[in-house]
């Protein structure tokens, strides 16, 4: 049994977010029995995984609970290391399991893990061998989960209000973090070109479409084509691919920052605490890199010859109309993070748990198209939610730049448009926004795969 335990010592120091707290555990009980040492921390995992009353003690119906839920959990994991579906794991599927998670080891290192748990001297392991050598060491959050169920820096559909994905602390150790970064800002810049004529689209609608001037696809196609040619359609776009860097960025060290400083347990996020965080993350990105939204908006609306690039837009913008001018429609843009990432969240969590509970037989890879739909419907509901707030921003971007026109607040804008045009009236554009999802998505991805390829990130 000592040396069932030992192998619970080597994973832990193959994991760095464990490897702290063994040697903590350690110098703390430095005269106790190594055995004891390790009894005494898996016993008080166990009670903190399966404590759900918060009484820090278990009873038989929490007990019962947690050996369900961690034997289902204890499979899930098992399937995904038998590669060749033989029921059973040998070294070099314990070794291939290690690398995909950013850790290399040597053939003796993965004999003496297999040897730990192999019951019956075979060399491989079963499902029983493993399950009763693991049924008392509990599980956390499996990587296999994490890895496979990205969301935002997988899928990109013009909008980055979403929630930060989460990353293992295997790929934060490895480096694997900025990798899959990098290839999420790549798909999102050539899915946005991709789909640029219809984002432009979106935003002339939502500026110029009303009861008296009604325009639709093809007319308002029409109308771009012949003032500014095809190219006209991708105004705009350059300014909306380059803020992708920064916002990736500081989004990303933000959410880690703010998870730290509102997380209770030890480190452990729950939910609603993953929810303010992202959602803190998401304000203090877009108020780093708002005026570049500002220009996006306005280079989209140019006409041929008013701005000859980004500068130039900025330069006149900050000469005619000073510094406000670049948080014009601040407010409805920050206000508009709430519905769309807790929505969001709330429903992509909803369906992924769904598909884990009734579907995660073999693995916790939900396939691409399980995959694509579930941030598809999460992301165009978020959108649904938030539209109105980013019609708003939209016309307080684009109003301050014609002369003459009245310069409301958000508020009166509101008012304005519920009287003039309905409610309906807070929805234009929402036609081709929701007609560029589905390819932003499926460009994004098979993008993303491709740079996970390129980049050298194993699946």
């Amino acid at each position: 049994r000592y040396k069932q335990y030992a192998v619970w010592i080597l994973l832990t120091y193959c994991i760095p977010s464990e490897r702290s707290k063994f040697s903590t555990m350690r110098a703390e009980r430095l005269n106790e029995h190594p055995l004891m040492c390790i009894l005494s921390v898996i016993q008080q995992k166990i009670v903190s995984s399966g404590d759900s009353d918060q009484d820090e003690q278990l009873d038989f119906a929490e007990f019962c609970s947690y050996l369900k839920e961690h034997e289902k959990k204890l499979n899930l994991t098992f399937k995904s290391l038998d590669k060749n579906n033989d029921g059973r794991i040998d070294y070099t599927e314990i070794q291939q399991a290690l690398k995909d998670l950013g850790m290399n080891i040597s053939k003796e290192s993965a004999e003496k893990i297999l040897k730990s748990i192999d019951a019956d001297g075979t060399m491989t392991v079963d499902w029983n061998e493993w399950k009763e050598h693991f049924l008392f060491n509990p599980a956390t959050d499996l990587e296999e989960i994490i890895r496979f169920w990205k969301h935002s820096t997988v899928l990109d559909i013009g909008d980055s209000l979403t929630i930060p994905d989460e990353f293992t602390e295997e790929e934060k150790t490895t480096g694997l973090w900025w990798k899959q970064l990098v290839a999420g800002a790549m798909a999102g810049a050539v899915s946005r070109t991709g789909t640029a004529p219809l984002d432009r689209m979106k935003v002339f609608m939502q500026v110029h479409s009303s009861k008296s001037n009604k325009i639709s696809l093809v007319s308002g196609f029409k109308q771009m084509i012949k003032e500014g040619g095809v190219t006209s359609l991708w105004r705009g776009n350059g300014v909306n691919v380059l803020k992708i860097a920064p916002e990736t960025a500081i989004k990303f060290m933000a959410y880690e920052q703010y998870k730290k400083l509102l997380s209770t347990e030890g480190g452990k996020v729950k939910t609603h605490e993953r929810f303010m965080a992202g959602s803190l993350a998401g304000a203090t990105a877009q108020t780093a890199i708002y005026p570049m939204e500002v220009m996006k908006t306005r280079l989209t609306l140019r006409k041929t010859g008013q701005y000859s690039g980004m500068f130039d837009c900025a330069k006149k913008i900050l000469k005619k109309e000073g510094v406000k001018a670049f948080y014009k429609g601040y407010i409805p843009n920050i206000l508009g993070i709430i519905p769309y990432a807790g929505i969001d969240l709330a429903i992509y969590e909803t369906l992924k748990n769904t598909w884990l509970s009734y579907y995660a037989k073999d693995t916790a890879n939900p396939g691409v198209l399980v995959l694509l739909g579930c941030g598809t419907i999460s992301s165009t509901c978020g959108q649904l939610a938030s539209y109105p707030l980013a019609l708003v921003r939209t016309r307080m971007q684009a109003q301050a730049s014609v002369e003459g026109a009245e310069q409301v607040s958000m508020s009166k804008l509101v008012k304005k448009i519920m009287e003039k045009e309905g409610f309906f009236g807070l929805y234009r554009g929402i036609l081709p926004n929701f007609m560029k999802v589905i390819p932003a998505v499926s460009i994004s991805y098979v993008v993303y795969e491709y740079m996970k390829s390129g980049l050298g990130i194993s699946k």
